[in-house]
């Protein structure tokens, strides 16, 4: 009796504008995973003008860019927001890196003030600076190496920041992490990241994947759990050491 075959689908959204930072460096760190186990990880550019089917995709990879780029992604963004809605409700996995991550939620202010509204299919939202910062930080990024702990979890992950806006979670979000040492979402709560279902968004450079591979496996495991419920993934995962890249 043949051996079953396991794949997952992959859309890396606006991958050929949202990639500034090396995004894709996730894709090749969850393939790495994926190919130890025996699963083979198909990719897809879903980009300007295209459609999201939300039944199609097992994980989708939202990265960062230059302001201009984030402009437009966001006009052709809202031809998507009603499928990316559903996929993300019913528990998609998603990693949405910097500009990605702001996009999702209601909007995002650019590093000249200029108000960009974003999906809202997350409760969070990014400013350019906090009212606080306006005659003492004006202009500052939140740039430099960061550490953060899960709270559920308790793994650290490391990686790099260099963002201008100030997120702020909202309801039914929580934290990737909280700041051990670094800025995080904003340089006020600590908080880095979000976690919303199975979306997972950072600020995280470099890119987080290839040097965390235990948040790469959990990731991983939630795509497969999703699509094949009858084999136990995270007994594979355990026997697959994390890797820094």
């Amino acid at each position: 009796m043949a051996e079953p075959t396991y794949e997952l689908n992959v859309a890396h959204l606006y991958g050929d504008l949202m990639n500034t930072y090396g995004d894709y460096g996730n894709i090749i760190a969850l393939r790495y995973y994926a190919e130890q186990i025996g699963v083979t990880i198909n990719v897809s550019l879903v980009s300007l003008g295209d459609d999201f089917d939300p039944e199609k995709y097992d994980f989708v990879l939202f990265g960062g860019g230059q302001d201009y780029e984030e402009t437009v992604v966001a006009r052709d963004l809202k031809g998507k927001a009603k499928e990316l809605k559903t996929y993300i409700e019913e528990d998609g996995p998603m990693l949405a890196v910097c500009g990605g991550f702001q996009l999702l939620g209601h909007y995002m202010e650019m590093a000249d003030g200029t108000r960009v509204d974003g999906i809202g299919v997350m409760d969070h939202y990014t400013t350019n600076m906090t009212d606080d910062q306006v005659h003492t930080q004006k202009g500052k990024r939140l740039t430099g190496d960061i550490t953060i702990k899960n709270n559920e979890t308790g793994e650290e992950y490391h990686g790099f920041e260099n963002h201008q806006g100030r997120t702020f979670l909202g309801q039914g979000e929580r934290a990737l992490g909280t700041v051990v040492s670094g800025q995080g979402n904003n340089g006020q709560d600590c908080s880095e990241g979000v976690i919303y279902n199975k979306v997972y968004g950072s600020y995280f450079h470099g890119p987080i994947f290839t040097r965390n591979g235990n948040l790469a496996k959990r990731v991983l495991a939630d795509a497969l759990v999703r699509k094949y419920p009858d084999v136990d993934w995270t007994a594979k995962l355990e026997k697959v050491p994390a890797e820094t890249f």
